[in-house]
């Protein structure tokens, strides 16, 4: 398994803003003391959360929380261009121009207020873009210490491979959950792992709780009897599911709830045996394994 600098757990932002619970800036600093009091060091953002506001939003609470720099680690990601009134943007697409890159991790840094960024991450792929110009941006950002590492979202493996006749791409931030495990099926994470490439995922609970139909219930009558099991709450059990795949998975969990955040790193305890691994892999499918 690689070793990261992050926290095997990482706090997703989107929803601490305007796209979620609206945070005002004494309840965000809460929400990172919660976080490091738990041994979640790791924040991740995108450019676009909130409407283009979110990152400016916590880089405030992050500057009045006096929160050591060193002891957290900041992700971003750059490229979707929103149809938005803090944009001259009149249908939604991608920019990965050499110019355009910089500029957004440069915009990241004062929003954020922040000199670097742990890891930033091209948020979707786009059919335009051009290997050599993204090398360059993300050269000419790391020669400048602005950002430290660099890595993809969403990108299938031959996207990847693309990028990667270039720039070497150490991270990809994929869908992953026990409802959503193609990654897994399709050989997502088995190219991963082949490149040496840390997989995080962005909705790691998939729909278990958002959905009630054949599946979800099914899901939620096993995850009863794990809970009790394994004495965790049935979303740390879905975490654990994801922690226990060879390929390193860093779960980002978006949560805004400082009891929920307290628990997640529990996922990390958790030894999941591995009939019961497959046992839930089974009641997502429907269908005994393959």
């Amino acid at each position: 398994m690689n070793t990261t600098p992050f926290s095997k757990i990482i706090a997703g932002t989107m929803t601490w803003g305007v796209w979620g619970k609206n945070c005002n800036t004494q309840q965000m600093i809460e929400l990172m003391h919660c976080c490091l009091e738990n041994s979640i060091t790791t924040f991740d953002h995108a450019d676009i959360y909130g409407d283009y506001t979110t990152e400016a939003a916590f880089g405030k609470a992050f500057n009045e929380s006096k929160i050591d720099r060193s002891t957290i680690q900041l992700i971003s990601k750059c490229g979707i261009q929103m149809e938005s009134d803090k944009r001259n943007n009149f249908v939604k697409h991608y920019d990965y121009s050499t110019s355009y890159i910089i500029e957004s991790v440069e915009q990241s840094l004062r929003n954020l207020q922040t000199d670097y960024l742990d890891l930033l991450l091209l948020h979707r792929p786009s059919p335009l873009m051009r290997a050599d110009e993204i090398a360059e941006a993300i050269g000419k950002l790391k020669q400048d210490g602005k950002i430290l590492d660099f890595g993809v979202s969403n990108f299938t493996p031959l996207q990847t491979d693309l990028i990667e006749t270039k720039i070497k791409i150490n991270y990809n931030q994929i869908s992953f959950s026990i409802t959503d495990f193609e990654a897994m099926t399709k050989g997502s994470l088995d190219h991963m792992q082949a490149r040496n490439i840390t997989p995080m995922c962005w909705s790691p609970l998939g729909t278990v709780f958002k959905q009630d139909d054949d599946q979800t219930q099914r899901l939620k009558k096993m995850l009863t009897d794990f809970s009790v099991k394994y004495e965790v709450p049935a979303d740390i059990i879905l975490l654990a599911w994801i922690l226990k795949h060879p390929s390193g998975i860093l779960p980002v969990c978006g949560t805004a709830d400082p009891s929920r955040l307290a628990n997640l790193m529990k996922a990390t305890t958790v030894n999941m045996e591995l009939q019961d691994w497959f046992a839930l892999w089974s009641e997502s499918a429907g269908v005994p394994v393959p």
